[in-house]
C-alpha cells in the first residue's frame, strides 16, 4: 500500500490555501466548498460531516486542507476540537473497500467513519491515531478517483503565480 495523500485538519482553508503554498510549495489548490455526502456513519452510527476541501500538490503527493463547515461529530472531531489544527489522515487507493475494511480490522484498527460522496464514491476513515498520530483514509481506486489526482498533478506541472485553481 502505497500513500496517495496527506491532509491537514484547519480552522480556514482560504485562509491556510496561502501559507500551504508559500511555506511548502505546495499547490495550485482546488477548492470544493461544503462538501455534502450521499451518506455517512461514524463509529457505526449514522450522521453527516459537511465539509470544505482544497486539494493541490505537493510533491509526489496529493495535500488535502480540510475543515469542518457543521459543528458535530465527525472523524475531524475525533481528533481536533473546534480551533485546533493539525496532521488529520493520509490516504491510500485500495482495490476493494470491503478487503481494505478486512485488512484494518484483521490488525485491530476500528473504522472511524464510513461515508460516499454524492456522486457515488465511498470513502472510509481508519482509526490510527493511537499508533500512527493519525487516520487513514481509504477509497477504492476508480477512473473517476485516478482522473481526480491526475488533474490536480498536471495542474502543478504548469507555472502557476496564483495558489488557487
Amino acid at each position: 500500500m502505497e500513500f496517495c495523500q496527506v491532509a491537514y485538519f484547519v480552522n480556514d482553508v482560504r485562509a491556510a490555501v496561502p501559507k500551504a503554498n508559500e511555506l511548502l510549495g505546495a499547490g495550485p489548490f482546488l477548492v470544493s466548498e461544503e462538501i455534502k455526502l450521499a451518506w455517512a456513519e461514524l463509529r457505526g452510527i449514522p450522521g453527516d460531516f459537511v465539509h470544505t476541501s482544497a486539494y493541490g500538490q505537493w510533491g509526489n503527493v496529493m495535500m488535502e486542507l480540510v475543515q469542518q463547515d457543521s459543528e458535530g461529530a465527525s472523524p475531524f472531531r475525533d481528533m481536533y476540537a473546534p480551533g485546533e489544527t493539525g496532521l488529520h489522515h493520509m490516504a491510500l487507493m485500495v482495490d476493494s473497500m470491503t478487503d481494505a475494511y478486512s485488512h484494518f480490522a484483521d490488525q485491530g484498527y476500528e473504522v472511524a467513519a464510513r461515508a460516499a460522496t454524492a456522486s457515488g464514491v465511498e470513502f472510509g476513515f481508519i482509526d490510527a491515531v493511537d499508533s500512527l498520530g493519525h487516520m487513514i483514509e481509504i477509497y477504492e481506486k476508480s477512473e473517476q478517483l485516478t482522473g481526480f489526482y491526475n488533474y490536480i498533478r498536471q495542474a502543478a506541472e504548469k507555472p502557476f503565480s496564483d495558489p488557487f485553481l
